[in-house]
């Protein structure tokens, strides 16, 4: 469990009980067609209406499951699997598959909701026993396909450091197509291969002021996953480490106000670094980057933590990524 005590994990679980069935305030993403569209939140989406947004709750639900299977006999494990009965039931997922069939919802939630529905359904599989991941496999086949067609006509990466990145996204959907889809798998190896495979010297602006994840790390934890160790060390080297960019532009970002939503960001991206840095230091191996790697990371979360609750701004979200930090 890495970095995870039992402490952090009753900490973020007891934050994600929360909010993910907090339905507002709340950001939809929705095309309405007519008035009859103007419907709340938890009539649009039966199980994902809270955690402010529909990606959020879905990647809540993801903290709230893998922390029932590391610590099952925690006491937040029992109000967990009662609400996760309550809530993955066929009738509720039956409803939210079928909004993903309205005509005006072929880009909802892409790329970075549908990579945690992924994630999401991953981890329900885990649960052994409960059904939760059966009854989700119709949602993360649906998104499966999707991502499949979209990698088809995606020309250029988008390499924002918000819920557009394409490489974050594919980094969960590669972690879950592994154990579930093997199709899905080659097209992000050969997309990732195609797109990124021959990047060197990376020169890009970091950070940005409203950004929860790195630009370069992004690309570089996915070329990590599908590159073996010998082919991605000297990529690395070439990207980021020969130029001086990691050890330049890397230091925990400065978080001005924590009840601006967009400025809150910078928390989740100091925890996305430490997450990219750690996983990018085991895939490395030994190696002389590996001290740099693990200063960087450590400090990046230490930044952060102490600031996971207090406001909604960040709240809603962000024990996510302190979580996928200590597990890295």
């Amino acid at each position: 469990m890495s970095g995870l005590t039992r402490n952090m994990a009753a900490r973020f679980a007891g934050i994600a009980l929360g909010h993910v069935t907090q339905e507002y305030p709340h950001k939809l993403d929705h095309v309405l067609l007519g008035d009859a569209d103007a419907v709340p939140p938890r009539v649009l989406h039966p199980i994902f209406y809270g955690s402010f947004d529909w990606h959020s709750c879905v990647h809540g639900w993801w903290t709230l499951l893998t922390i029932r299977r590391l610590f099952p006999d925690l006491s937040e494990a029992a109000r967990i699997t009662m609400l996760a009965d309550e809530s993955f039931t066929a009738d509720k997922v039956a409803a939210e598959l079928a909004y993903l069939n309205r005509p005006q919802s072929a880009g909802f939630e892409r790329p970075y909701g549908w990579a945690w529905l992924l994630a999401l359904h991953g981890e329900a599989e885990r649960q052994g026993d409960h059904s939760w991941g059966d009854r989700l496999r119709p949602l993360a086949q649906a998104f499966a396909g999707r991502f499949v067609g979209y990698l088809d006509k995606l020309t250029y990466p988008i390499t924002v450091g918000t819920h557009f990145n394409t490489a974050f996204a594919l980094t969960l959907a590669h972690d879950w197509a592994r154990e579930h889809d093997p199709a899905l798998r080659e097209a992000i190896e050969a997309w990732t291969e195609r797109c990124f495979g021959e990047e060197r010297d990376y020169r890009g602006w970091e950070p940005g002021g409203d950004e929860f994840l790195s630009p370069a790390l992004s690309v570089a934890l996915l070329m990590a996953r599908v590159r073996g160790r010998e082919d991605f060390a000297p990529w690395f080297e070439a990207f980021l480490l020969d130029n001086g960019a990691l050890e330049g532009r890397f230091a925990p970002a400065f978080v001005s106000d924590r009840s601006d939503g967009k400025t809150a960001h910078l928390d989740g991206l100091n925890l996305s670094r430490a997450w990219a840095l750690r996983s990018i230091r085991e895939r490395l191996g030994p190696h002389p980057a590996a001290p740099l790697l693990t200063r960087l990371a450590d400090a990046n979360f230490a930044a952060a933590l102490p600031h996971l609750s207090g406001d909604y701004a960040g709240e809603h979200w962000l024990a996510t990524f302190a979580l996928l930090a200590t597990l890295a």
